[in-house]
């Protein structure tokens, strides 16, 4: 009688969590990962690096920190994810970090979203990622003009105050 071998998968490939192919192109190419991840409340954006005992985390950035620099709207719509990846690129270059790639993990991208706009805070702050135009949204969106047409809300003005103080 032959025995049969199981070959059982990593867990989080069951769960359905992790792309292991996807994972390793990134990793093979030994540049830096912009991971985006958001929530319906909030965005974070870690920069991190490959090591072979484990991931290393360079930076974190999370939309609820935008409150120190003069934020008070919602944390979870496109200016808000804008403004957390220009913080999360200024942090990332002052820890001479200049290249990454835009790791979406198991997100759906689509255009002139979030996850795209937080690409464009990051790369208005200095880091160079590779991305196409087409995928970005429009200004008008990223400064939140689409929200004050809705309710008068000052997130235009606002935006600008916080972006000139994440620079600083």
């Amino acid at each position: 009688m032959k025995k049969r071998i199981k070959f059982v998968q990593y867990r989080r490939k069951r769960e359905g969590r992790t792309n292991y192919r996807k994972r390793l192109k990134m990793l093979i190419s030994g540049t830096s990962r912009i991971v985006i991840r958001k929530s319906n409340k909030h965005i974070t954006i870690q920069v991190v690096d490959y090591e072979a005992n484990g991931d290393k985390v360079i930076v974190t950035a999370k939309s609820s920190e935008l409150k120190k620099y003069g934020w008070n709207h919602a944390c979870g719509n496109i200016p808000a994810a804008y403004l957390t990846g220009m913080l999360a690129g200024h942090k990332a270059v002052k820890k001479k970090a200049k290249k990454a790639i835009v790791d979406l993990g198991l997100q759906i991208p689509a255009k002139g979203s979030k996850i795209y706009a937080a690409v464009k805070g990051a790369i208005d702050a200095g880091l160079e990622i590779n991305c196409s135009e087409e995928a970005l949204p429009k200004e008008d969106r990223i400064k939140g003009k689409h929200i004050d047409a809705y309710k008068q809300s000052g997130v235009e003005k606002d935006f600008e105050t916080v972006k000139n103080n994440i620079g600083k």
